[in-house]
């Protein structure tokens, strides 16, 4: 997979290449604040009036039951109710406006039979169609023979229930929320993915996310993403706390386990094995300028935990105990272990090594 990326206010010629166009005044946009649209979560709590996406959730089903299933009827619903809309506009031409006597077909001139032909047979085409589809379970469907692709010579079924199967993981990747829309002071670089398939047979296709959504995408790949043009990927807070994070640990004091001693999976993530230890390794007291203690936080204690947090989980725990308004203090800043709640420190984290 290659990259490249786009920014905001200009987008890339090349792939792999970057370019930065003239922003709008930065006090002009200051003085805005974010517009966000409607969340698709309210018509289902009643607080705003029936949307046709609604009905279409009626008539499909549930997506987080049942992904491939909702969107094969959701696009087969969404194909016939825009066939229907040509006809739908004939009839309302003709009724707000008798004068014209579009109903009366034998009498109409030529331009206006063949309007009403196509404004009926459309509806007519897309309806055999949805019948096709529908034979024998929804498999003739176009989502389904590009599922057939990817069975390996099984059933597209096999793959429709993986694919529900990973939908309804609490942890999945998921960019953007559909209807959306956000205004910021600030720039946003864009990253164009284009994902190429080993099948030759399959067609490539590409991925536009947001920079900061970057690094949350390539720990569910188990393919690595190549950049091509070496291209500086912006960072969010939370992953310059992360690496700021390891780099402090790797230089921390190791911690030998016993060799009976089996390491479980990580509590946090379920993916990864437990490889660091709480152990206090700061001074007792931090003293302050005047020989008194900090006031900044508790003193540091002892954890007699045994290891059940990864390196990563461990540092997001980290940064979410700390002042969210104040990120220059979360290096010094102190946290409650997350099992015991006994104070610790960066300089206490320790990365497990057998003997």
């Amino acid at each position: 997979m290659h990259a490249s990326c786009t920014n905001r206010s200009g987008t890339c010629g090349q792939s792999g290449s970057l370019s930065t166009a003239e922003s709008a005044p930065r006090d002009r946009l200051a003085k805005r604040e974010p517009v966000m649209s409607t969340s698709e979560k309210m018509p289902a709590l009643g607080y705003l009036p029936w949307t046709t996406q609604a009905t279409l959730r009626l008539l499909s089903g549930s997506e987080d039951i049942s992904f491939i299933d909702y969107h094969i009827r959701r696009t087969t619903v969404t194909a016939l109710v825009h066939a229907f809309l040509p006809l739908g506009y004939y009839i309302g031409l003709a009724l707000f406006a008798p004068e014209l006597n579009l109903l009366a077909v034998w009498e109409l001139t030529p331009f206006f039979q063949a309007v009403f032909s196509i404004c009926l047979g459309l509806p007519l085409t897309v309806l055999l169609f949805a019948l096709y589809w529908h034979y024998d379970n929804w498999s003739n469907h176009p989502i389904a023979q590009q599922l057939v692709q990817l069975s390996n010579g099984g059933s597209w079924k096999a793959v429709a229930s993986a694919v529900n199967t990973e939908f309804r993981r609490i942890d999945k990747f998921a960019s953007g929320t559909p209807g959306r829309r956000f205004q910021s002071a600030t720039t946003a670089q864009y990253l164009n993915i284009n994902v190429q398939r080993v099948e030759r047979y399959l067609s490539d296709f590409k991925i536009r996310l947001n920079s900061l959504e970057y690094s949350d995408l390539r720990t569910k790949l188990q393919a690595q993403i190549q950049n091509a043009r070496n291209i500086v990927v912006r960072q969010s807070l939370s992953d310059q706390f992360l690496e700021a994070f390891h780099h402090t640990v790797s230089q921390n004091p190791v911690f030998h386990p016993q060799p009976h001693v089996e390491l479980d999976q990580c509590i946090g993530c379920m993916q990864k094995e437990s490889n660091v230890k709480l152990q206090k390794h700061c001074e007792d007291e931090v003293q302050g300028q005047e020989g008194q203690a900090d006031p900044a936080g508790p003193t540091c204690v002892q954890c007699f935990c045994r290891p059940m947090w990864c390196l990563e989980c461990m540092g997001k725990w980290f940064a979410s105990r700390q002042d969210q308004q104040r990120p220059d203090t979360w290096l010094s800043g102190k946290a409650p272990c997350p099992t015991c709640r006994a104070v610790f420190c960066m300089l206490d984290v320790c990365r497990i090594v057998p003997r």
